[in-house]
């Protein structure tokens, strides 16, 4: 049995999902950050970073934080959701672009875009030229193919889980995706999954899920 602990946001959800895609046993132990459960001593214990989402796999006793850490675990564990051969690694190289940029800077989109707007145009220029900057870059990626990663057309992996959670926002971000076709019907795609519905709502549901 996993314990997950996790949050209604993007990086929570990714964590969400593809525990609901390997369709495996799981206990969802909410940590409310807006009320600063994440610096509870006992959730220190288990994400020294503070930060959600966080699993604690009573099978083999393994605790982690970091959603890449967390993803590979489970879908190296399951051998599931794992591109093959030379893939392997363009799936790791779009998990990464997704830890080291999407998320960071959506992030700082949220800030100053959604949440501060007004208290700083130039840090709100700057992060939401980046976002679209970013979008193009997976908008490239996608023509002429379903996923990310994978042979041929490619196939649904956890590059894609991790990325589109974050996509997911697009209009907190002031996205069009209709400015994105390839990444739109990728999204769409993405959102009429089953797992991908039932994850996006967890802890609890906040919303419905964007149509794009």
């Amino acid at each position: 049995m996993i314990d997950l602990y996790s949050w209604t946001t993007p990086n929570g959800r990714k964590v969400s999902i593809l525990l609901e895609e390997l369709g495996v046993p799981y206990t969802i132990k909410p940590v409310d950050i807006s009320k600063g459960e994440q610096f509870a001593p006992e959730f220190l214990a288990i994400a020294p970073n503070n930060r959600i989402p966080a699993i604690v796999d009573h099978e083999t006793d393994i605790q982690l934080m970091e959603t890449g850490a967390i993803m590979l675990y489970l879908a190296q564990k399951h051998d599931r959701f794992l591109a093959r051969g030379d893939e392997y690694w363009r799936m790791v190289e779009w998990l990464m672009w997704q830890m080291g940029g999407l998320g960071p800077m959506l992030g700082q989109v949220h800030h100053f875009v959604k949440y501060n707007k007004g208290t700083s145009p130039y840090s709100e220029d700057r992060y939401s030229t980046e976002a679209k900057r970013l979008y193009r870059v997976l908008d490239t990626r996608l023509a002429g193919r379903d996923y990310v990663a994978g042979a041929g057309r490619g196939e649904y992996t956890i590059a894609d889980m991790s990325i589109w959670p974050w996509i997911s926002r697009h209009d907190w971000q002031g996205i069009d995706l209709g400015d994105f076709p390839n990444l739109r019907s990728w999204y769409r795609r993405l959102r009429a999954r089953p797992a991908v519905q039932s994850g996006y709502h967890l802890p609890h549901k906040v919303n419905e899920i964007p149509e794009g």
